[in-house]
């Protein structure tokens, strides 16, 4: 008897669909006539994000324990925004790394149109985005041979994040690395086309996208969890 293919969990058009259609009723009153919709679209989302932490364990550690505890819930949080809309119209979710050996995040953003997968360090505390300045300013080699690497440059094409104008208090503005030292996040990101996002071959692609971050990843883990003699912390 022949061995039986197992198709790998997908994303869904009708998860898209949904999210558009909620996207044009942003209210209460239709979001709780069309919640066993919801249910079974975040149902299918688990299912997804499941499979995806099994992928990212072949190649790293991870955290966080579930698909469905990896998943951001889709109310938002309008207490302090202009925009009174009560729910998000993506699909989101983060993976943390496990230990403190292992910094950096892996993050995904799934929306008809905007659909992308990102990592990195998004709100770096002060003692760490100093730390990382630190090294950058002593010898940027390391960063930048990974930045200009083929795998990241074809993968992400460039280091992503808010900068400085000018140049961090206590870095001179003419230092040679001023292009990494302004970054105050560090971010990686790749977008993707609906029909990329709807394949069949998207978790396999997603695993790989996320293994490409290792190698910046793995710089910023080393630098993190080492002071500037290079002892561990």
């Amino acid at each position: 008897m022949a061995k039986q293919t197992i198709a790998p969990p997908i994303i869904h058009q009708s998860g898209f669909d949904f999210l558009l259609a909620l996207k044009k009723n942003n209210h209460r009153d239709w979001f709780n006539a069309h919640k066993e919709k919801y249910q079974q679209e975040l149902e299918r989302m688990e299912v997804f994000a499941e499979a995806l932490i099994r992928e990212l364990n072949k190649h790293d550690e991870i955290e966080t324990p579930s698909g469905k505890k990896s998943l951001h819930r889709i109310y938002r949080d309008i207490r302090f925004s202009n925009d009174k809309t009560p729910y998000k119209t993506n699909w989101s979710g983060n993976f943390k790394r496990a230990t403190k050996f292992r910094r950096g995040g892996y993050y995904f953003h799934l929306e008809a149109g905007n659909s992308y997968l990102a990592g990195g360090f998004w709100a770096p505390n002060p003692q760490d985005l100093k730390r990382i300045r630190d090294e950058i300013a002593f010898d940027a080699a390391g960063l930048r041979k990974i930045l200009k690497s083929k795998v990241f440059i074809t993968t992400f094409g460039e280091l992503k994040g808010e900068q400085v104008k000018t140049a961090p208090k206590g870095f001179d503005a003419s230092h040679e690395a001023i292009d990494l030292l302004r970054h105050k996040q560090f971010l990686v990101i790749r977008h993707f086309s609906d029909k990329e996002v709807l394949s069949d071959q998207f978790l396999t692609t997603a695993s790989q996208t996320f293994k490409n971050m290792r190698p910046f990843f793995d710089y910023m883990s080393e630098v993190l969890t080492t002071d500037t003699n290079g002892l561990e912390i």
